[in-house]
């Protein structure tokens, strides 16, 4: 299959009037000007790799989606699946929790999100993109340890956050705001609210040496079976160093500028969300996307909790970065490949996966048609093909 005359987005160039062949799901040639009798004609649009979504926290909304309204399971699953398509995610890693003491504890207790993931893996071969897992741990659950080695070895994991909630650091640096947020949330008073902060500070605290063991171990289990690492709202330079020298690779959403540095500094990849870079603004008051990405510290984009904002993140980030649209788009496909193991991936080259977006760049950018391993995962019924070979599978 030939597609033809398309701004061709390659890891370190556009080439203006390309051309690229697919056979068998793989990329086999790209060539710098358009072909004749191609497949598809792309009049001077955008072709992209697929996007690499490394956190998406969506699963857990297409299941419930109203506080405890619970929808099949296969549903919610293929509700995501289908989003991310029209988004141009063509890899997706479920950001699943086990946090049961979290706003939302009910959907992240171990039954629950151990149901999700096996039923993730279950349905995988059913869905459009490619779905693995992002298990993420809260530091204070006490079973984080059995349970990352009971879901290493049944090879269910394919990456682990290690996540600090506690009041008064990382994400959750302003008690007076948590305390109202958290009043509001759990129909509870302000009072109520200080009072429940206060307790978890204290048992956080007492618990300090126990947790700081659990982390030791859980990282290094990961690091025996290949398990890439993630730290999370790393808030303080202290923070970043002791995640580090625990074996984590990515600092998931750093929460200062200072945080990011030391984080770059160290060889960390520092990954932030899509809906903060295209907003500008982080929606908790936290270090903005664009900022870490101005002082060269933005490695990293994941959908967080919106999958739509990827194409138009890359799109308002390709504005300034030093490489152009080629920069931009390495944040949300070439990177998160390299450091998530992805060798087969995230960009157009001879011999990688077929997994490409076609897009135009008009207002906030639109996806017109998904392919995931050379397959058809979604379109908008605008690319259609110039002459049928039986070479188009729609799936």
């Amino acid at each position: 299959m030939w597609l033809s005359d398309f701004r061709i987005v390659l890891a370190d160039r556009v080439i203006d009037h390309g051309a690229l062949r697919v056979e068998d799901g793989l990329i086999v040639e790209v060539r710098q000007t358009p072909v004749e009798q191609a497949d598809i004609d792309g009049q001077g649009l955008l072709l992209m790799p697929g996007m690499i979504d490394m956190h998406g926290d969506m699963i857990e909304r297409e299941i419930e989606p109203r506080p405890n309204v619970r929808m099949p399971m296969e549903m919610g699953l293929r509700d995501l699946d289908r989003k991310l398509a029209n988004s141009g995610i063509t890899t997706a890693y479920a950001a699943v929790s086990f946090s049961p003491g979290s706003t939302y504890g009910h959907m992240r207790s171990y039954d629950f999100t151990s149901e999700m993931i096996r039923a993730l893996r279950a349905h995988q071969a059913e869905l459009l993109v490619d779905h693995r897992v992002h298990a993420r741990f809260e530091v204070t659950f006490p079973a984080a340890l059995s349970v990352v080695k009971e879901l290493i070895a049944e090879g269910a994991v394919d990456l682990i956050s290690l996540c600090d909630h506690t009041p008064g650091q990382g994400q959750y640096r302003d008690l007076a705001l948590q305390a109202a947020n958290l009043a509001k949330s759990k129909g509870i008073t302000l009072e109520q609210a200080r009072a429940n902060l206060d307790q978890r500070i204290r048992d956080r605290k007492e618990t300090a040496g126990d947790l700081s063991a659990t982390l030791r171990a859980i990282a290094q289990y990961c690091a025996l079976h290949g398990v890439p690492l993630a730290s999370h709202d790393d808030d303080t330079v202290e923070k970043v160093v002791q995640m580090q020298a625990l074996g984590a690779h990515i600092s998931e959403f750093p929460v200062t500028l200072e945080a990011a540095r030391e984080a770059h500094s160290r060889g960390m990849l520092n990954a932030m969300g899509a809906p903060n870079a295209l907003r500008g603004i982080s929606y908790s008051g936290n270090l903005s996307a664009r900022e870490a990405h101005a002082h060269g510290l933005l490695d990293l984009l994941a959908a967080d909790y919106h999958p739509s904002a990827m194409l138009p993140a890359v799109l308002v980030l390709g504005k300034t970065d030093p490489d152009g649209l080629a920069g931009a788009t390495r944040l949300a496909t070439r990177n998160p490949a390299s450091v998530l193991g992805l060798e087969d991936r995230g960009e157009i080259a001879l011999g990688l996966r077929a997994d490409l977006i076609i897009a135009d760049d008009t207002g906030v950018g639109h996806v017109r048609t998904t392919i995931c391993r050379g397959a058809v995962a979604y379109s908008d019924g605008s690319m259609v093909p110039i002459r049928h070979r039986g070479v188009i599978r729609m799936s």
